[in-house]
């Protein structure tokens, strides 16, 4: 049997985490995120309440795991190119982001970070984390390719990326299309070159676009 480790830090069942993120994603397509409880979720998972809770802190954030990010990230894609390995990048968060219940979701767990200091170090601490960790791994092959004058912070390249894109999506409410997702890629692959040449003293301009 796969186990994890929990919140309380005994292991953690894959089967029990699977059937709660399914059948939150089940019920959220049925009854809506705003008439999603817990309990809903239990009763049809046949879990405990407490099962829930010990894995997740609020309906919030196992609505936010189960809609968005319950898969793990791609690793760096090397498409061989800082623009192509960003326009890699923010393709797979589109796919989740602009889901329906995503974007159902998405003002709810917003509102809560803002209110919910425990949340919001939770949230910072794991996902956060995890995708600025990508982006890290994005910068580091291209300084090694020569395409940035150095590294520059993973947390500014995520904000310039996908700040961007979770902006036009739950704040702008645009129709964000593909061709959209390939320009904020292109600015970001600019603004990430302009930060690298001011930090470290290159004169060069930003990198090229694959």
């Amino acid at each position: 049997m796969e186990a994890r480790r929990q919140r309380g830090g005994r292991p953690r069942d894959s089967r029990v985490d699977h059937k709660i993120l399914e059948t939150t994603r089940e019920l959220i397509g049925e009854v809506g995120y705003p008439a999603l409880t817990v309990d809903q979720v239990a009763t049809r998972a046949g879990v405990g309440k407490a099962a829930i809770y010990r894995r997740y802190a609020s309906k919030a954030e196992m609505a936010f795991v189960a809609t968005m990010h319950e898969q793990q990230l791609p690793p760096p894609t090397g498409t061989g190119s800082l623009h192509g390995d960003l326009l890699a990048l923010v393709r797979t968060f589109h796919v989740r982001m602009a889901a329906p219940a995503a974007r159902e979701l998405a003002p709810a767990l917003i509102s809560e970070l803002a209110v919910n200091p425990e949340l919001d170090t939770r949230f910072k601490d794991t996902f956060l984390a995890t995708e600025q960790a990508a982006f890290a791994d994005i910068i580091e092959q291209a300084v090694a390719r020569g395409e940035l004058a150095g590294p520059v912070d993973p947390a500014m390249a995520h904000l310039l990326l996908l700040g961007s894109l979770a902006s036009a999506l739950y704040v702008l409410n645009l129709p964000v299309d593909d061709a959209m997702v390939t320009d904020l890629a292109t600015a970001a692959t600019a603004g990430i070159a302009a930060l690298a040449d001011r930090h470290h003293g290159s004169p060069g301009g930003a990198a090229e676009p694959s």
